[in-house]
């Protein structure tokens, strides 16, 4: 039983160290105006996000002048959510392709202005997953809940590195053809100035030979 414990609490500590995959905010957002958030997500990943708009008067509905509208787009310009008019909503969708994906929130504009705060969630990888079904479903305890969560968490810092070497590497072939193209664009401005030089100083000179200078 000291054993289980034991292991259980540094399954607990280790996941405690490993990265955060879940982005949570409060922000104020004026109306007339948009509010966007990017999230890097790779492809074949799982995200959830979640919205709402706080009620400045708990007594009383929500006034439609504090209802947003809200996008979410990949950076190849898909859109995977759209909600208008509202006070609150979610969106689950597994990222097709890598990149930054882009949640917009506007807010009407007003006489006079007014300003909204909504609390926004956005969770991607092993966060998204709802483990309490997965709990339930599996009828399993809590040490291997968390040994689930950990190996889920492991595979998807694995995959992370891996997807991270693959950005290093077209970072570094961009570099590399950058290079390689300013290099020929600066012989290129050379080869044009030595040319224009020259046909200057042959001009020049049939110039002064005509004119019986030389």
């Amino acid at each position: 039983m000291i054993s289980r414990a034991a292991t259980l609490l540094v399954v607990v500590a280790v996941i405690g160290f490993l990265p955060n995959l879940s982005e949570s905010l409060r922000f104020d957002l004026q109306s007339g105006h948009t509010k966007c958030i990017a999230e890097d997500i790779k492809s074949n990943s799982m995200t959830v996000g979640n919205y709402h708009v706080q009620n400045p008067n708990e007594n009383t509905p929500l006034p439609d002048s504090h209802k947003l509208t809200v996008r979410v787009t990949s950076s190849y310009g898909n859109s995977y959510h759209y909600a208008e008019h509202v006070e609150s909503g979610q969106y689950a969708f597994t990222a097709a392709e890598s990149g930054d994906y882009m949640a917009c929130f506007w807010l009407p504009d007003h006489s006079p202005a007014i300003t909204a705060t909504v609390d926004f969630e956005w969770k991607t990888g092993v966060a998204a997953k709802d483990w309490g079904n997965v709990a339930k479903k599996g009828q399993i305890d809590v040490m291997e809940l968390e040994l689930k969560k950990l190996l889920d968490t492991v595979n998807s810092i694995h995959e992370e590195m891996f997807y991270l070497r693959d950005r290093e590497e077209e970072m570094q072939e961009l570099n590399r053809t950058t290079n390689s193209r300013m290099f020929w664009l600066g012989f290129l401005s050379l080869f044009v100035c030595l040319s224009v030089a020259g046909l200057q100083f042959w001009h020049l000179k049939n110039f002064f030979e005509r004119k019986k200078l030389l």
